[in-house]
């Protein structure tokens, strides 16, 4: 199987045409006529997870966020004046690892819709993006769940996502409809507003948005932006395997929070 069936499998999988126009998505290194030895997925595109996938016999690195959104001037070994990607890009080169990235047309799949409320067991009725048209791809996901109250769903999410979670909202306000989005809010809890949910967990927002939200009625959970993204690591694996590399020439690669709290 050559890199360039992979890619085309991943994007019947994961259109490009679903991803945001800003986005940069699919092959960033490598040549696609080689041949796949292994494949290693991971969230992120970083230099230990390209040496990782090196080490473990993987010539091609599969992750959910691109190894850049905008190139950087030079691939080089790397300094602390230089951006990170570019010494991934340089070492995956010199390495011979491939890198292939499936971000916000992932993020807009059937699977990644899917996934995170059935995880804290839960299971969508539509996307957050098209609430009124659950047929259609869209971002995020909304969920009628059985009525509970913030600090039980803030307690369930901090035990399925493995993280400490910042919460906006009263502790005991009754929750029966929930968002689900994997990364960052930006300008989405407008459409959970409309949408009426009471709650939406996500990745990441900024303090003025989530002040505002709270005071409009809704709560917002932030996971951090990675333990939000982690479980698509297992969406990248299981696509690799649909696409025909076998699954013992398959790994990935997950982490803990790259964050930590003081106490």
């Amino acid at each position: 199987m050559l890199v360039a069936n992979l890619l085309d499998a991943l994007f019947e999988a994961f259109p490009l045409d679903t991803a945001e126009p800003w986005d940069h998505v699919g092959l960033s290194v490598g040549d696609p006529s080689s041949s796949i030895v292994g494949v290693t997925c991971a969230l992120d595109a970083t230099l230990d997870n390209v040496r990782a996938a090196h080490e473990s016999g993987s010539n091609v690195l599969l992750t959910h966020h691109p190894v850049y959104i905008k190139a950087p001037d030079a691939f080089k070994p790397a300094e602390s004046l230089t951006p990170s990607s570019s010494s991934v890009v340089y070492e995956a080169a010199r390495l011979g690892v491939s890198i292939i990235s499936m971000h916000t047309n992932l993020d807009r799949s059937a699977a990644a819709r899917t996934l995170l409320p059935e995880l804290m067991g839960f299971t969508a009725s539509s996307s957050l993006e098209f609430v009124q048209q659950p047929d259609l791809l869209g971002l995020g996901a909304v969920a009628d769940i059985a009525e509970t109250n913030l600090v039980e769903l803030a307690s369930c999410a901090s035990r399925i996502f493995d993280t400490q979670p910042r919460v906006w909202g009263e502790p005991f306000h009754r929750i029966s409809r929930v968002a689900f989005l994997g990364g960052s809010l930006g300008d989405l809890g407008e459409l959970a507003l409309r949408a009426n949910v009471d709650a939406i967990i996500c990745g990441e927002a900024g303090y003025h948005i989530c002040q505002d939200l709270s005071i409009r009625g809704l709560d917002v959970l932030l996971l951090g932006h990675d333990r939000s993204e982690e479980p698509f690591v297992e969406i990248l694996a299981k696509a690799a395997q649909q696409a025909g590399v076998t699954p013992a020439s398959i790994a990935t690669i997950t982490h803990s929070a790259q964050w930590w709290t003081a106490k």
